[in-house]
């Protein structure tokens, strides 16, 4: 039977996708996520989330207000790691943080819906799953 995660990375769009559409695939899958494992941020991780959440253009779903004040609770609720070894593996190098940020903070999977991180399955002994393949493997372990 495989195993629920204990701590986890989110990708930057996942963690948007949950902020505008709540009730979305990545949106229940984050939640879910976050409700049984923990949430592991970096500074570049958490840099690159609040450069997004200020582009003008998701003014049309939500406040500013409301962006920070979820960032805020995100960053709260999530453990920081301090000092994060570099990696170089991703054919993407935007996407590297994530898999340095997993790869230090000990994570057992990264939830992201980028392909350039989903190729990479598994990288380190760490799984990389889907918002499909995150939901339908808690399925299986209910």
């Amino acid at each position: 039977m495989p195993e629920i995660p204990t701590r986890f990375v989110a990708d930057t769009n996942l963690i948007v996708s949950r902020l505008l559409f709540r009730n979305s695939l990545p949106g229940t899958a984050f939640e879910s996520a976050l409700h049984s494992s923990q949430l592991i941020v970096c500074t570049d991780t958490l840099s690159e989330l609040e450069e997004v959440l200020s582009r003008p253009k998701f003014n049309l779903y939500l406040s500013q207000k409301d962006r920070l004040i979820y960032f805020h609770y995100l960053r709260k609720a999530a453990h920081f790691v301090e000092s994060v070894a570099p990696i170089t593996a991703c054919r993407d190098p935007k996407d590297d943080k994530f898999l340095a940020l997993a790869a230090t903070g000990q994570a057992n999977m990264i939830l992201t819906g980028d392909q350039d991180l989903l190729t990479m399955h598994p990288f380190r002994g760490i799984s990389i799953l889907s918002p499909r393949q995150y939901l339908d493997q808690r399925k299986q372990i209910t």
